[in-house]
């Protein structure tokens, strides 16, 4: 089974709405829903995502939308072996780097990011939602 791990980004597009991103990355969530691969998130932004849905919408938002999001998702360790490779990487953003090292730790085929720009030289293809729609489908 193709197996992907979504940044923060498209989480967050899903779970607090926001235009006009929402619509390629509920289409990317739905997909993996449907079972068209295995969807991973680094373990580090389960928390990052709680944070910020409890800052826009409250506590009880907050436990739902994680709750929603280990249903759907597997987390990606995020260990010190992890954040050791994330440094070795060229890519200007930790974070990115941690998402991309979690990545090839969980053995990722790719990465899904509204940002491919971001993660120039990572390990593994970087693909944006729409495009990651059609990888699962089998079109690239």
């Amino acid at each position: 089974m193709k197996k992907i791990l979504l940044d923060v980004d498209i989480l967050l597009d899903v779970l607090l709405e926001r235009k006009p991103h929402v619509t390629a990355a509920a289409a990317l969530w739905s997909a993996i829903e449907r079972g068209a691969g295995a969807g991973l998130v680094p373990a580090h932004g389960v928390t990052t995502v709680h944070y910020l849905a409890r800052r826009a919408r409250g506590a009880r938002f907050a436990r739902r939308v994680v709750e929603d999001l280990l249903s759907v998702f597997r987390a990606a360790r995020v260990d010190e072996a992890v954040l050791r490779s994330a440094l070795a990487l060229s890519l200007p953003d930790y974070e990115d780097s941690v998402c991309a090292a979690s990545a090839v730790a969980a053995g990722c085929d790719v990465l899904a990011t509204r940002d491919p720009r971001g993660f120039r030289n990572a390990p593994l293809p970087v693909l944006d939602p729409s495009s990651a729609v059609a990888w699962l489908a089998g079109a690239g």
